[in-house]
């Protein structure tokens, strides 16, 4: 089953390459081996850099099924995920993730996050895209308001 899952997404990065729409690449979420929600690659057709395979199909899935929470739900994707997607993939916490390409195999197409994880051992000063924090005590409030709020819905 794991193969038909993972052919589909590869189909789908194909497809998606022949199409001109966007970049190669395609992922599928299942639950219960049933397909919830698939997606392609779509940077560049919705002007949207994080427009990619598997945080639409995560997106999608949440859609579907109602939920923030992708527990218990798996994701094939056509390559390796990206520093984003990997971020996507633990906040909604699926349960297991397989892909066909390495992250070294989209480098060699030009696709490469290299940089990325690089940048994340550096101090923000350092990084490539300065990043200086800015007025936290204030910024304090939001948080403190949310660990007094009663009722809330924790993620």
């Amino acid at each position: 089953m794991d193969n038909l899952f993972m052919s589909r997404a590869i189909q789908l990065s194909i497809d998606n390459v022949e199409s001109g729409q966007g970049g190669p690449f395609g992922a599928l979420v299942v639950k219960d081996g049933s397909v919830v929600a698939e997606a392609v690659n779509q940077v560049t057709s919705n002007n949207d850099p994080t427009a990619h395979a598997e945080v639409m199909a995560i997106r999608e899935a949440c859609r579907k099924l109602g939920v923030f929470d992708l527990a218990g739900c798996e994701l094939y994707t056509s390559c390796e995920p990206c520093p984003m997607c990997l971020g996507a993939i633990y906040w909604a916490r699926l349960s297991h993730v397989y892909f066909a390409g390495g992250a070294a195999d989209a480098s060699a197409a030009g696709f490469d996050d290299s940089n990325i994880y690089r940048e994340f051992a550096l101090s923000g000063a350092q990084r490539q895209i300065p990043m200086d924090q800015i007025m936290r005590n204030e910024a304090l409030a939001a948080f403190h308001a949310w660990v007094s709020k009663s009722g809330k819905i924790a993620y």
